[in-house]
């Protein structure tokens, strides 16, 4: 098997690189990534020296580069591009269009051209929007609340199409929110914890009720690798972690594993169109593809808290913006 992986440089698509380099060791993976700024190769510094790993640099948005690219002999592609942070995309939708919508036609187009056998798109459980009681199927109507869930959703809908009119091989994936290791500190956890560490408080939007269901990110990414051997193209699996917890919730949760007092969390105003709860079923792809997470929350969480204490330097260099220069040196400006 040879796959392409784009953003693969970022949190879930570096995780599951991994997984595949060691669960699938005799797969081939090309890494295409733009860099942009939560894009980070210290994330596979291990690695670059495996034979059957290539980097590549470049963005999905650009048909020339992905007309390079995509005659590689590649048996899937695995999608995690995207543009991702709500906050950014609130400030400018713009970066969002071009990734989420326009790099995903783009892949498409290839996959059709050039004859690839199958595409996972991985998408967000955002895409629904809000519930307030019960959970959203595969087949509720989308209505997503945000400009980065509105892109990501144009994106679902393009692969629908896709797949309706030119029965282009692609399969949707929609999950919730995930955690662990290498996450970019602007997510609520990892900004939690590295706060914590540097004797700052914790920011809380609102009064902290807003309600996401929490999935340790090893766990989505053995759920994609399922998806892969074994998913229906044209297919859309919802993958969730069974884990609904209050932002205050998690803050609290993070405060006593990092044996530190309730004051250092302070609120503040929410953020326009805040969503309230997501909520998904994923019976469907539980059944028919005999999936469950391996890891509660108490577990995942505790090794995420333990991940960012022992690697400090990673998300320092982050929050100072270090990384940004040596890619700057290495590759020139973004």
């Amino acid at each position: 098997m040879k796959l392409l992986i784009t953003g693969g440089a970022g949190f879930i698509g570096s995780n599951f690189i991994k997984l595949i380099m060691r669960e699938r060791p005799d797969w081939a993976v090309v890494n295409l990534d733009k860099l942009t700024y939560c894009g980070n190769l210290e994330n596979l510094k291990d690695t670059g020296v495996a034979h059957n790993y290539q980097f590549i640099r470049g963005d999905i948005a650009d048909k020339g580069v992905m007309d390079e690219v995509l005659p590689g002999g590649f048996d899937a592609i695995v999608n995690f591009a995207a543009e991702s942070h709500v906050d950014r995309s609130i400030l400018d939708a713009s970066p969002f269009i071009r990734t989420n919508i326009e790099g995903t036609q783009v892949l498409l187009e290839g996959v059709n051209k050039f004859r690839i056998k199958k595409m996972i798109h991985v998408s967000t459980d955002e895409v629904y929007g809000s519930i307030e009681k019960g959970s959203f199927r595969e087949t509720s109507n989308l209505h997503p609340g945000s400009p980065y869930a509105a892109c990501k959703a144009s994106a679902d809908l393009m692969c629908m199409a896709y797949w309706n009119t030119y029965r282009t091989p692609v399969i949707i994936t929609r999950c919730t929110n995930n955690y662990g290791p290498y996450q970019f500190p602007e997510k609520l956890i990892p900004l939690a914890i590295s706060n914590v560490l540097e004797g700052k408080s914790i920011p809380v939007y609102g009064d902290g009720l807003n309600v996401r269901d929490w999935i340790y990110v090893e766990d989505h990414c053995r759920a994609i690798l399922g998806v892969l051997e074994k998913g229906t193209v044209g297919e859309t699996y919802n993958i969730a972690g069974g884990n609904e917890l209050t932002n205050l919730e998690i803050v609290g949760t993070l405060l006593k594993l990092l044996y530190k007092p309730s004051d250092m969390m302070h609120f503040v105003e929410d953020r326009p169109g805040h969503d309230r709860r997501y909520s998904i079923d994923d019976s469907k792809f539980r059944k028919e593809l005999g999936w469950k997470p391996d890891y509660d929350f108490s577990r995942g969480i505790a090794i995420t808290v333990e991940w960012y204490t022992q690697n400090e330097v990673w998300w320092r260099n982050i929050k100072t913006g270090e990384y940004l220069k040596y890619y700057e040196r290495m590759y020139g400006k973004r």
